[in-house]
């Protein structure tokens, strides 16, 4: 018997098999290209990355040699990009990604309309451009024939499923990142979708995450080598399935994924402050957890580590055999904090302040400043830009006692071990390679009855190795750092602005 789990992301997808114990079976990964039409626009060919999704599948369950074994399906997604698909599973159009500008000049209008203390308390969420929501208003004025024709708009996981042979179904977790979600009612909100005009028939019905909407139809099961009929299981937000896959599932958990998008997921069970939490521009979320929230603190440094590898060890990278040369630059780093101080606004920023027009800045750079430092430095400053945030949890009555780190970045003990000098908290890794998509195939067996509960789910499965904890004569210095870091962001941050205008003016973008 084995589960097949996919995840969908936003540059690729892996589709993996693992058997009920979590012994990876099979794994494949394809890569597919962000779409730019035009200036600061950014979306998918749907057709194509559906292409490419149903032949990584099917590539995977012939790897495993377990297709007819196969017990059941689900798909972690990306959070707020919907494809427009007709009844008879055609798909309509591409799909506009969460930081694609379209949407934006609805939002003024929208706040004016319900400011962000009423939209918290319904969705858990305030006013931003990322979400499913302004992508669907900016469609339904501009391409007006599409919205009329579409059946309906459905995140990736719930369109892979039912691509698949599955019914129209989003489960709670993403039904969230489209702004439309009452996060109480579990259910679309009818105030808010009477005050965007969206109709609740051009979207999937709701339901909790790890529950069967169907079965693979007989077409798509033949051509992927599985019995027709293999239960399809809702899934959840990748970030959700993370979590789900590395054991973090209860009150004072915490993901640290520690990839391109930098990210602190705690969880909980009890509603926070609602005031808090809107300051901070933190969310509320389902998790994929039946009676627990999760919150998501995060931005895109990570990327930044790649830009470094790419920038300052170009030809070592090229000449590196099998091409991992991270376990050699972060062991260059020292044990002491870095000498430069650096503001990691390489690519949009998350919470607080969501940034879409961020640059980088780095403090203290002289003659002596060695490659090793500025690696030290971006490691550094991805956390405590995190911090910002994560520093007002408890005021929110949100508490964090550990973390649990995965991840590319997780693979280093020396970063893992600045997280937790820094956080000032506990920090587990954890074994599970694939844990997205191993939270998706969890999310399967237990939509299909593999397992009792997901407590029993990540008993049998759960992964970990060595666990650091705060160096306290480390924190305390990084506790000067940050209080550092915040002031020279807050002084930074008008100049930085005003350098993006300037070279967008002089640039044309």
């Amino acid at each position: 018997m084995s589960l097949l789990g996919i995840d969908v992301g936003t540059t690729g997808c892996k589709a993996a098999v693992f058997a009920p114990d979590g012994t990876l079976l099979a794994l494949r990964y394809t890569e597919y290209d962000i779409q730019r039409p035009q200036p600061r626009s950014a979306e998918l060919d749907s057709h194509a990355v559906w292409n490419q999704i149903f032949h990584v599948i099917k590539a995977a369950v012939a790897e495993s040699g377990a297709g007819q074994e196969l017990r059941s399906v689900a798909v972690a997604s990306m959070g707020e990009n919907m494809v427009p698909v007709s009844r008879e599973r055609t798909i309509l159009g591409p799909s506009i990604l969460n930081v694609d500008y379209r949407g934006e000049e609805y939002l003024s209008d929208l706040e004016a309309r319900l400011p962000n203390s009423r939209l918290y308390e319904l969705n858990g969420n305030v006013w931003g451009n990322q979400y499913s929501l302004p992508k669907l208003m900016w469609i339904r004025q501009y391409q007006p024939e599409l919205y009329d024709r579409t059946y309906k708009f459905l995140h990736w996981s719930s369109f892979v499923t039912f691509m698949l042979g599955g019914e129209p179904r989003i489960d709670y977790s993403l039904a969230n990142r489209s702004l439309l979600f009452d996060i109480n009612a579990e259910d679309w909100s009818d105030e808010l979708l009477s005050l965007a005009g969206i109709e609740r028939d051009k979207l999937p019905e709701t339901v909790a995450s790890g529950v069967q909407v169907g079965g693979v139809g007989t077409q798509q099961a033949a051509e992927l080598g599985i019995p027709a009929g293999t239960p399809l299981v809702s899934g959840s937000h990748d970030q959700c399935a993370n979590a789900l896959g590395c054991g973090v599932i209860e009150d004072g958990m915490a993901m640290y994924g520690m990839g391109t998008f930098p990210t602190i997921a705690p969880v909980f069970s009890a509603s926070p402050s609602a005031e808090v939490m809107i300051e901070t521009g933190l969310n509320t979320e389902h998790h994929a957890v039946p009676g627990r929230y999760v919150s998501f603190i995060f931005h895109m440094g990570g990327s930044a580590v790649k830009w470094y590898r790419d920038t300052f060890a170009a030809e070592e990278h090229r000449g590196a055999e099998g091409g991992d040369i991270y376990p050699r630059l972060f062991g260059e780093m020292r044990e002491a904090p870095a000498p430069i101080l650096v503001l990691p606004r390489f690519a949009p920023m998350g919470p607080p302040d969501f940034e879409s027009d961020a640059c980088a800045a780095m403090l203290g750079l002289s003659l002596e400043t060695s490659r090793s430092d500025v690696l030290k430095g971006l490691v550094e400053g991805n956390t405590l830009a995190l911090n910002l945030s994560f520093e007002k949890l408890p005021q929110a009555g949100v508490r964090v006692e550990s973390f649990r780190a995965v991840g590319g970045g997780s693979r280093s003990d020396t970063a893992v071990q600045i997280a937790a000098d820094i956080l000032g908290k506990p920090m587990t890794r954890s074994l599970v390679a694939e844990a997205g998509a191993l939270g998706a195939a969890l999310l399967a067996g237990i939509g299909a009855g593999v397992y009792a509960d997901f407590r029993q789910a990540v008993d049998a499965t759960a992964q970990v190795g060595d666990s650091f904890e705060p160096n306290p004569a480390r924190h305390q210095r990084y506790q000067q750092v940050f209080a550092l870091y915040k002031e020279f962001r807050s002084r930074l941050q008008p100049l930085t602005e005003q350098w993006t205008a300037l070279q967008r003016s002089l640039h044309g973008g």
